[in-house]
């Protein structure tokens, strides 16, 4: 088992590249500085090692990745303080340790998922069997938001089935990346998971190459979009989950209050820096204040500092790009005289990239903060008469991660998330993903699916044996 201090000095060196902790600006560790040639040997490791590892059978895959599990679980605490220091959410709350935790949660599941030969046709005449096979090498690139977790929603299923993988983490996070797959690779046999760690170029070898068979990807919707450019060497498969603007609509039949503590993590979880947070709120006119009032006192209450203080439960912005753009978002809001509620006016001489909980009120559908992914601690608020009104503008984005409807009327609530353009709609609550429940975007959010059996047939080729 590792201390965090053994974990930490297993994935640094001497000499690379500087990690600092967003909180305090102190140095963490440091990384190596992998080439393209990094690339192409992992690639290679990866090839040589995919076809002794497919030949394994299930039940000794799976095998491997409970054990896999196990050894989330028993390095958890590491884990969760590096994640802390380098992303810099909090060690509690839904942040650092309940990462972890679905680390673990998210290999048991696609583990221990059956995935049965299919007969798809058997009338006496014909007979047709769906199969899935592995697809070779699956290259996994993930962002800094999340980076434990969902470099494990990427390998993970893709071990499964039988492929080896090549990962690369964000630049942002590479401690992150680096610690959760040393710790898988005490259990995977060797080449069977490796990790390379740098910026952009080295994804962009990771796309072209044409051992490269699958690329899973996490990120922006303008990355992505030069990732399916990339692709086209060999038609190589695709999965990739990109940025979202999701809206939450809230009928006139609520309660504020039982829904503000809902709505507040809907939207500030991991300090806003997720995928499918609830970035743009839909509130009628008859309960506007009464929602926003709601949501401000819980809010309010909700504790932002260095994520090793035990009693925090928001942390800083996880660099000072993203920080930036925040920002510039929640000016142009000020800039149009919308009514800060709560916020707004982060501490410049403070150390570390935070910025307060801020929620905007009044403000015009089309301002920048409501149109443009703000990804962080902002929330605007808009209100509205007309539910039909209300249904257009958040289908008028050109994204479609995710979406939610609030109402105390389970019935009405489906009727209006039926016509929401996204990939996901929940009701009541809002990113409450689940390692059993398919997951995937709408429009320019994305395609393919991740999680439960959906996720374990994107990584795998189905092949039909008729006869």
């Amino acid at each position: 088992m590792f201390t965090f201090e053994s974990l930490l000095d297993a994935i640094t060196v001497d000499v690379g590249r500087e990690i600092l902790n967003p909180a305090t600006g102190e140095l963490i560790g440091r990384v190596p500085e992998h080439t393209t040639a990094d690339v192409d040997a992992a690639i290679a490791r990866a090839k040589a090692a995919q076809p002794a590892w497919a030949a394994l059978s299930d039940e000794e895959r799976v095998d491997y990745l409970n054990r896999v599990a196990d050894a989330i679980d028993e390095n958890a605490e590491a884990l969760a303080g590096i994640l802390s220091r380098e992303q810099g959410k909090p060690l509690n709350g839904p942040n650092a340790r309940f990462e972890v935790g679905g680390c673990a949660a998210w290999t048991r599941v696609p583990a221990g998922t059956p995935l049965p030969v299919e007969v798809v046709v058997d009338d006496g005449e014909t007979y047709a069997e769906m199969h899935y096979r592995p697809l070779g090498v699956v290259g996994a690139i993930t962002p800094w938001n999340w980076p434990m977790m969902i470099a494990i929603w990427q390998s993970i299923p893709s071990l499964r089935m039988g492929n080896t993988v090549v990962s690369k983490p964000s630049e942002y996070t590479p401690l992150s990346g680096l610690a959760i797959n040393h710790v898988l690779n005490t259990v995977l046999p060797e080449g069977v998971l490796n990790t390379v760690v740098g910026g952009g170029e080295l994804g962009a070898r990771i796309v072209e190459s044409e051992s490269i068979d699958k690329v899973m990807f996490t990120g922006s919707t303008k990355t992505g979009k030069k990732i399916i450019e990339a692709s086209s060497g060999n038609v190589k498969r695709l999965t990739l989950e990109l940025g979202g603007n999701d809206a939450g609509i809230v009928l006139d039949d609520v309660d504020p209050k039982a829904i503000a503590e809902g709505l507040f993590w809907g939207a500030f979880i991991n300090t806003g820096q997720t995928c499918a947070a609830l970035k743009r709120l839909y509130v009628p006119d008859s309960i506007y204040d009464e929602v926003v009032d709601a949501l401000a006192e819980v809010a309010g209450n909700m504790p932002m500092g260095d994520g090793l203080d035990e009693q925090n439960v928001l942390g800083p912005l996880q660099n000072e790009m993203q920080f930036n753009v925040v920002a510039r978002l929640v000016q142009a809001a000020k800039d149009a005289n919308a009514r800060v509620v709560l916020g707004g006016d982060p501490d410049q001489d403070a150390p570390g990239f935070f910025y307060p909980t801020t929620l905007i009120a009044d403000i015009d559908p089309q301002n920048a903060l409501v149109v443009e992914e703000q990804f962080g601690p902002a929330l605007p608020i808009i209100r509205y008469t007309d539910l039909e009104e209300a249904i257009e503008q958040a289908n008028a984005l050109d994204v479609g991660l995710g979406g939610s409807v609030w109402s105390s009327d389970r019935d009405r609530a489906r009727e209006v998330a039926a016509r929401i353009q996204a990939g996901t709609v929940w009701i009541n609550s809002h990113g409450t993903i689940n390692p059993f429940v398919p997951f995937g975007g709408a429009k320019q959010s994305g395609y393919g699916q991740e999680f439960g059996v959906a996720g374990l047939k994107a990584v795998a080729q189905p092949q039909v044996i008729q006869g």
